[in-house]
């Protein structure tokens, strides 16, 4: 599919979201309260970014932008990415904005950096208060959409050595949060010299980054 192919199919899937063009379509990085870091790995989304641009053509922008829960530009954004070490919380003004965001097309990708987990399973389960997190099936075509994963969330860095967890919240049969559990996607994204994992370990981490990615701008709701 090409990038305008892309770029019409999502815009057409997802009303509400609203697809930049060109070199401006980018991750959204959430800011939120609660002392967690939220700006954890900074080299992370850059690499994935650079990942996504060389191995798919899409012209990509090369940073992030930091966004909070009740920034109107939010919505301009198909990929919400949260991560840290800390609490997360939010306010309900922006537990309803984050629902609002979500349900009307977007997508939220929380990724377990090791401190976030109890605190971010409360925040969801208040925004999502009838839908639990359930398993992702190895199946999903988030795990197929480019690069083939049949076995599921591969597993990037120890943690507490608990095998990795593909957590989603599903509604109307779309999938709208993807939380990567006992994984921590965003270390295998960093500069090699951060954390000094393998290339193979690197490389898994970010293949899944780029169908993470893939799948946001091909999934119809």
């Amino acid at each position: 599919m090409t990038w305008i192919a892309l770029v019409a199919f999502v815009s057409l899937a997802s009303p509400m979201i609203e697809v930049p063009k060109g070199d401006s379509i980018t991750i959204a990085r959430l800011q939120y309260e609660g002392g967690g870091d939220w700006y954890a790995n900074p080299s992370s989304l850059p690499n994935l970014l650079a990942a996504i641009r060389e191995r798919t053509g899409i012209p990509v922008a090369r940073r992030e932008v930091s966004l909070r829960p009740l920034d109107p530009a939010l919505r301009d954004y198909p990929y919400l990415y949260l991560t840290g070490h800390g609490d997360v919380r939010f306010s309900p003004a922006e537990r309803e904005a984050l629902r609002n965001y979500l349900l009307a097309g977007g997508f939220l990708h929380a990724d377990d950096n090791y401190g976030l987990d109890e605190s971010f399973r409360e925040e969801i389960a208040e925004i999502f208060p009838d839908t639990e997190l359930t398993e992702i099936p190895v199946d999903h075509p988030v795990f197929h959409v480019l690069f083939d994963f049949p076995e599921g969330l591969p597993k990037i860095h120890e943690h507490d050595g608990e095998p990795p967890q593909a957590l989603g919240i599903f509604h109307g049969g779309r999938l709208v949060v993807f939380y990567s559990y006992e994984s921590d996607l965003g270390d295998g994204w960093e500069d090699e010299d951060v954390h000094d994992d393998p290339p193979e370990v690197r490389e898994r981490a970010l293949r899944m980054g780029v169908n993470l990615f893939m799948f946001v701008l091909g999934q119809a709701t």
